[in-house]
């Protein structure tokens, strides 16, 4: 997609949209502007809002600032409610690292440090 076929859309919008399949003005539309700014989203860029009413406006053939207030307040509360469906970003976090040697006689030891009880002491 370019920003010379499509309104609104600049070269980095265009680049994201390619990126996510949308190559085409059809298939803009075969997608709508919600699902389009999803799949973007989806793809760990970070687009404003701002997308989803130049993606609008683009469909329209309007400004995207001229898209209706109502439009647009729409178009927000659909990405939010889809944005809401999405994983959490964040991942649990690691559980600390224990290192275990082996000895000779094929058991087990502890680093320094393990908090364990049933860490042997030193002689």
């Amino acid at each position: 997609m370019s920003a010379a076929k499509l309104r609104n859309v600049g070269p980095k919008s265009a680049a994201w949209l390619r990126q996510v399949g949308l190559r085409t003005r059809a298939d803009l539309e075969a997608a709508g502007p919600v699902e389009a700014y999803m799949r973007v989203r989806r793809a760990g860029f970070r687009p404003s809002l701002n997308l989803l009413y130049a993606l609008e406006g683009a469909l329209l053939d309007c400004h995207w600032q001229e898209v209706p207030d109502a439009r647009r307040q729409q178009l927000v509360a659909e990405a939010e409610a889809a944005v809401a469906e999405l994983p959490d970003p964040r991942r649990p976090p690691a559980a600390p690292v224990v290192t275990r040697h082996m000895d000779g006689g094929g058991e087990a030891t502890r680093d320094a440090g393990d908090t364990a009880d049933d860490t042997p002491e030193p002689d």
